[in-house]
This record gives structure tokens, sequence and C-alpha cells, in this order.
């Protein structure tokens, strides 16, 4: 287990990461990576049952899907930074026959990554199916997925919701990255969700918020909650408010930063509000 001091160093580092990532090739998605930096960090480091020694079966093991898959420099970097593979492939991002492609793929067997998940929508019903096949094997660990809040506008998100219920998966929890902003302004001018919580527990299942999803102890105490909660009849979703863009002033607050890249100037501003913690790769 890691201390709230050693998590914080960790997420100053794989902020550093995710920017230097995006600005090489000028290409990918800050924001949304800076505003999950807290919550990927604490589940990997301290809640996560697993073995970085990959094995694609995961037996025995929790196992997490990210569905917003273009969120996938903090993947990375959690993963690098966790011992799945060496730091150094972090400068590989979206080059040529890298294995970090902009969203995460499995035919390069790239270790930690399970599933590719570029098209949104589909990482919930993944995640059931990951979740049945534990129940199937007696297998006692327990399924994590994380889902953009832009996301869950589509369709087959809640025909999973409905599925996953109706079935009792209860040994599944899922994220959603409630930022309240995607790639072409704030969800509720491009299509309003209305009232998620409401929504959810319409759908019978089990429903966490947590308004403060940038605070490393409050994100580690919903987790815990969650982990409490499961194997109770009802799947469960973590309602996690963020700020996009969070440890950078000028990407923070606005939806401008999803999809793009800083430039010299923007990327040294950043790396100046977080500090080398434990060396850049």
């Amino acid at each position: 287990m890691k201390t709230i001091q050693e998590l914080e160093s960790l997420c100053t580092q794989i902020r550093r990461d995710i920017l230097r990532m995006v600005h090489t090739n000028n290409s990918g998605h800050p924001g949304g990576s800076l505003g999950c930096t807290e919550f990927l960090t604490t589940l990997y480091f301290n809640h996560l049952n697993h073995n970085t020694k990959f094995d694609m079966d995961g037996i025995n093991e929790d196992l997490f899907f990210l569905s917003n898959g273009h969120i996938s420099p903090v993947l990375y970097s959690v993963l690098a930074r966790s011992g799945y593979f060496d730091i150094k492939e972090l400068a590989t991002f979206r080059k040529i026959d890298s294995r970090l492609q902009g969203h995460p793929t499995t035919h390069e067997k790239l270790e930690g990554i399970r599933v590719a998940t570029g098209s949104l929508g589909q990482g919930l019903s993944v995640a059931i199916g990951a979740a049945l096949t534990k129940k199937l094997n007696n297998d006692k660990q327990l399924i994590y997925s994380l889902h953009g809040d832009g996301e869950l506008q589509e369709g087959q998100i809640w025909e999973a919701v409905m599925y996953a219920s109706a079935n009792k998966v209860d040994n599944l929890i899922a994220t959603v990255d409630y930022n309240k902003k995607q790639i072409d302004g704030e969800i509720d001018d491009v299509l309003p969700m209305g009232n998620l919580r409401a929504k959810f527990e319409a759908f019978d299942w089990l429903v966490l918020e947590e308004k403060n999803g940038n605070d490393l102890e409050s994100v580690s105490n919903i987790l815990s909650e969650a982990k409490k909660q499961s194997r109770n009849n009802k799947p469960i979703v973590i309602l996690l408010h963020t700020e996009m863009g969070n440890g950078v002033d000028f990407m923070m607050g606005t939806h401008k930063w999803h999809g793009n890249a800083p430039n010299d100037e923007q990327l040294e501003i950043a790396l100046s509000q977080n500090t080398e913690t434990l060396g850049d790769y």
C-alpha cells in the first residue's frame, strides 16, 4: 500500500508522462487523462489485486477495463509505473509500429491490456462478460471498469446496464468519469444526461457518488466502500466528479483540452506546475 504522499508523487509524475506523451506527437487526449490520474493511480497501486507478470486470463486477479480508450496516456503511464513494461516505452506513444497506440489494442500483446477500446460504449459489455466468467469459475476477484460521462450517451451502455442488474452481476464496479465535458463542449449543451444517479438506480444498480474525484483520500475511500458493498446482488457504479485537465491550470475548467496537445511553450508551463518526482522516461 502506498501512502497519500507517495500517491501524490506518483500522480505528479504520471501527469508529466501524460503531457510529454501527447506533446511529442502533437496528438492525444490530455484532458480526461489528467482528470482520471488520481483514480487510476489509487486503483492500481492501492486497491486492484493484480499481477504485473501479465496473463490474459487473469485468474484470481481483479481485472480493469478502460472503456473510454482515448484516455490511454494515463493508463499507459500507470501500467508502466506499476511495472508492466519498461517506462522508456512511453516515449513511443502513437508512433509507427508502437505498441502504445492512441487507443489501447491487444494484437501487439501489450501487457496490462485485455481488450481493444476505442469505439465508445462497448467496455461495459466486456466488463460484464468478464464478471460473469469470474462467477462461472468461482473466482472471487472483482471486475473494474471506467467510462466517460459523454460515453453514456451511447445506447449500448444502457443495454448493458439493464443486463447487469437483471443478472445480478454483483462482482462488477463501474466508475463514471463525471467531468460533465466532452469533445464538443459541455455535456448539457451536446446531449444532456439528466440525473445519472436516478437513471442507474432505476436500473437497480447500487450508486455511490464522490464529489471530490481528484482528492486521493476521497477516491480511496469510495473504492473501499464499493468493494465492501460488492457481492450483494447488485452491480455497483461510482459517479466520480472530476476536473478535466486537473493539475494544469490552463487546461482546467474547459473542454478544449479533451483532444488537443500542448505546444512547446504550453508544455513547459504545464511541467513547471508538476515538478519531476520519480524520473521522466
